[in-house]
């Protein structure tokens, strides 16, 4: 799990609850008129923007948010070079074996393209339109809940709207005035909350970890390429540490030092 999701969200809705609390009078921080102006408004104008199998894919999408992803460019970088070093001593065939044991599916796909004896132009044609495709369906997830975060305050501004026009409808009787005032007043801090707090959040999340995963997959890329041209590993290596930062380049570098430690001492 996504640590860093889950304490956002919890810390902002006990910093949010904390402060109706403190406020005192709690009761009047909750009306379901207000919130089905907002929820109803924004669910509907969603369905309307979007086609209805990708409105429902966000429930998958919303996953995203909170997972950890099994494999990092560090992790990746060492089987290529291992995959490497195994394919400079008993060729490309060999890396058959270690297809079936790839949990990444645009991995494995890729290193039996390369076992296959496929063209590298190919090869290379073939992953970049599969990582192109990937990344347009990663975005649809990300551009709906950036429509969720601008429609979600635009009705909770409606919903100010039908309460002042309640509210002004009933001026002679001042037992109206308070209740259209709050719903006036919360369908906009309704409408505010879920954009900033969840929506946009969530949206952004996405787009973070599509990033992350578009890199290591280009990572996945080269390096196959390279395996497919013969390259020395540590050609390889050097190679792929260029899509790192300058940290994850030292923990490598770390790594191999530690290996050289221990077939030293053995």
């Amino acid at each position: 799990m996504d640590i860093a999701t889950i304490i956002g969200l919890i810390a902002g809705v006990f910093l949010l609850i904390g402060a109706v609390f403190l406020e005192g009078n709690v009761d009047i921080f909750f009306n379901i008129p207000s919130a089905l102006i907002v929820i109803g408004g924004t669910v509907a104008a969603t369905l309307i923007s979007y086609p209805i199998n990708q409105f429902f894919s966000i429930v998958k999408t919303v996953q995203n948010a909170f997972k950890v992803k099994s494999m990092n460019p560090t992790e990746t970088i060492n089987l290529l070079v291992n995959l490497a070093e195994k394919a400079r001593r008993e060729g490309l065939l060999a890396l058959e074996d270690d297809v079936e044991e790839m949990d990444d599916d645009f991995l494995k796909k890729g290193v039996q393209l390369v076992v296959d004896g496929t063209d590298p132009e190919l090869v290379r044609s073939i992953l970049e339109t599969e990582l192109s495709f990937q990344e347009e369906r990663h975005k649809i997830g990300q551009n709906i809940f950036r429509t969720m975060g601008t429609f979600s305050p635009a009705f909770g501004m409606s919903g100010t709207l039908i309460g002042l026009v309640s509210m002004l409808d009933d001026l002679d009787d001042p037992d109206a005035i308070g209740p259209g005032m709050a719903l006036a007043l919360l369908t906009t801090l309704y409408g505010v909350v879920a954009a900033n707090l969840i929506f946009l959040p969530i949206a952004n999340k996405l787009e973070v970890k599509s990033n992350d995963e578009i890199l290591l997959k280009e990572v996945m890329l080269e390096g196959m390429l390279s395996i497919q041209a013969g390259e020395n590993p540590r050609i390889v290596e050097e190679k792929l540490k260029a899509f790192l930062a300058p940290k994850s380049r030292d923990e490598i570098a770390e790594e191999d030092e530690e290996v050289v430690d221990a077939n030293a001492e053995i």
